[in-house]
């Protein structure tokens, strides 16, 4: 269902995002994530972000150039739903590759009903909640911070 908010709205108003949230306003993309887009955003719930070690959290937040690659590496260019998402992977041969924003591949596949996001170094995560419908593009709330080539 399409929303009347955009990506950016979304993620400050959800309860499960609100690391996310601070991470968007502290690398600076507030206001790109408001833009027109459409963007398709895997947005990390605040589980994963507390699974991930605390030396890199402590670093991503104090260094706003890996905070930034960290984040558009969890962005797309374009709305991709779910069923466009598991459409590539089936004409894909069951990969698809996706493009982020900050350049790199992100490989999607499916582990039984579910779509796996498997980025650089062996990161990855699961949708947990598909098709979060914004004005400016879609939000797929993931339970992994993927990490981007280093």
């Amino acid at each position: 269902m399409m929303s009347d908010q955009t990506v950016t709205e979304i993620v400050v108003a959800s309860p499960n995002h609100t690391t996310l949230e601070q991470a968007v306003v502290a690398a600076n993309l507030a206001a790109t994530l408001n833009g027109d887009g459409p963007f398709t955003v895997f947005a990390p719930t605040d589980t994963a972000f507390a699974a991930l070690p605390a030396s890199l959290r402590t670093a991503a937040m104090n260094d706003t150039d890996l905070l930034s690659s960290v984040l558009t590496y969890h962005a797309v260019s374009g709305r991709v739903t779910a069923a466009d998402l598991m459409a590539q992977i089936a004409a894909g041969g069951g990969t698809a590759n996706l493009t982020t924003v900050n350049g790199a591949t992100l490989r999607a596949t499916m582990q039984g009903n579910f779509v796996r996001l498997t980025g650089a170094n062996g990161s990855s995560a699961f949708v947990e909640t598909a098709d979060i419908g914004a004005s400016n593009g879609v939000i797929h709330s993931i339970n992994g911070v993927l990490l981007p080539p280093m």
